[in-house]
């Protein structure tokens, strides 16, 4: 289990190597929200995405052995992208299965990274859990999963460490903290971080409809599945379950989650393009999109959202921008 030492750790480790993004208003998206919005810009973080600082930190925890034995790692693409730039910068192999699917800029920018990109075919329903294990096995390398691991947990929880004094800068101390939510890795990691330092923030989930499974999950008390594992644009945040290590600590502190449409993503991403000057990917919108969209569901005369990610096809952006803006 992950804990508050971990990340306090972890982000000593991500000193000088993760940046530390900025926290971004706008008074345009104020007025739609109804109240004043603080978007925290992890698209702006190495790799496009949070999940740089989970890779860096899962990877320089490694023993000396298992640097020399190489890593793994499966992802649609953002999680591939942080353990393969931090692979590099440690010298170490890095193997990475993704769903054949996935963006094709992910993909690709996963090989620029110098990682082995390993297809498989998630709609048709291939296990990568199966998979992965069998080419862990096979090669000798340690699988650094891209939620359900203690020190990626750890790494993404430095995420909450700046909000909380970011937060306390912009004079608020109470607020909802709205994160993209996959398998659960960065809100638990979050919600542990702000627990000790910003208890007046409540973490809460944000995911696309039919992905709704952390939602589902909190609501009934025990772990939901997704009856579908992919088909949904926001492609970053798509995973069966909340995670076996994620979900007690979302149980314990997160509050319940809000569910967006694709469409609000989409418009969220053409809000943050013309208001913020950001780029953000529909998975890493979907924050926003509860924030500025769900405010019926939200508390407090202040919120907080995580912009997880930015790595979108050139393609998928321009039907944002063109439909929305």
């Amino acid at each position: 289990m992950s804990s508050f030492e971990m990340i306090q750790a972890a982000a000593q480790r991500l000193q000088g190597h993760a940046r530390v993004t900025p926290m971004l208003t706008s008074p345009f998206l104020d007025e739609i929200a109804g109240r004043r919005v603080l978007v925290k810009a992890e698209c702006l973080q190495h790799t496009g995405s949070f999940k740089f600082r989970g890779g860096w930190a899962a990877v320089s925890a490694l023993s000396e052995a298992e640097k020399a034995r190489g890593v793994l790692a499966f992802s649609s693409g953002n999680h591939a992208q942080g353990v393969a730039a931090a692979a590099k910068a440690h010298g170490v192999t890095a193997v990475i299965l993704m769903p054949n699917d996935a963006p094709s800029l992910k993909i690709e920018n996963t090989r620029a990274l110098g990682a082995e990109v390993v297809l498989y075919d998630r709609a048709g329903g291939e296990d990568r859990d199966a998979i992965g294990h069998s080419l862990a096995k096979e090669r000798g390398l340690t699988l650094i999963k891209p939620y359900d691991e203690p020190q990626v947990i750890a790494g993404q929880g430095s995420v909450g460490l700046e909000i909380a004094e970011q937060a306390a800068q912009e004079g608020v101390s109470k607020a909802d903290l709205l994160v993209c939510c996959g398998g659960g890795g960065l809100t638990s990691g979050i919600a542990l971080a702000v627990e000790q330092v910003a208890p007046g923030l409540r973490v809460r989930p944000a995911e696309p409809e039919r992905f709704d499974d952390v939602t589902r999950s909190l609501a009934s008390g025990q772990i939901e599945r997704n009856a579908e594992v992919s088909g949904s644009i926001c492609d970053a945040i798509l995973t069966p379950s909340p995670g076996e290590i994620t979900f007690p600590t979302l149980k314990r502190l997160c509050g319940p989650g809000i569910v967006i449409t694709e469409e609000e993503a989409l418009r969220a991403m053409a809000l943050a393009f013309l208001r913020l000057k950001i780029v953000l990917e529909p998975g890493g919108a979907v924050s926003l999109a509860a924030a500025l969209f769900h405010g019926d569901q939200v508390e407090g005369d202040a919120v907080i959202a995580v912009a997880t990610g930015g790595n979108v096809d050139a393609a998928l952006f321009q039907r944002a921008i063109s439909s929305y803006a």
